[in-house]
């Protein structure tokens, strides 16, 4: 079964995430994607990315992500924050980065982090390699 991977990006970083999505489209069909709202519909349009849907980060997606992570059923975040912007839902943001650092869920919040993520075996194995 495929791991778990969750798409996040604040607005002013949702450009960013879906060039890198683009860049890694690949890659990301290996995995079964999760997003909030506006991100996943983006994935979806624009890339044809099969993703579940949650909420908007500001109506409660990031909290559901977070449960998601609490419950094992999310095993990585991709979050493209923005430092610059005001978040009203900051202590959502807060809520899923402190779960992940419970649960021990890597947690990529810009680019060079994220593709770090992509290629790690543990996380996104590859499909061509014998069984351990």
């Amino acid at each position: 079964m495929p791991a778990t991977l969750a798409l996040i990006a604040h607005d002013g970083k949702k450009a960013d995430l879906i060039s890198f999505a683009h860049h890694h489209a690949d890659r990301l069909r290996q995995f079964e994607l999760v997003a909030t709202g506006t991100t996943g519909g983006l994935l979806h349009n624009e890339l044809d990315l099969s993703v579940t849907r949650k909420e908007s980060g500001p109506l409660g997606g990031d909290v559901q992500i977070a449960a998601g992570v609490i419950e094992n059923t999310v095993d990585a975040v991709i979050f493209f924050i923005d430092p610059q912007g005001k978040h009203p839902h900051e202590p959502d943001i807060q809520t899923l980065m402190r779960a992940c650092v419970v649960k021990n869920v890597p947690l990529a919040t810009n680019e060079a982090t994220a593709r770090m993520l992509l290629t790690d075996e543990h996380i996104a194995p590859n499909p061509e390699a014998p069984a351990a």
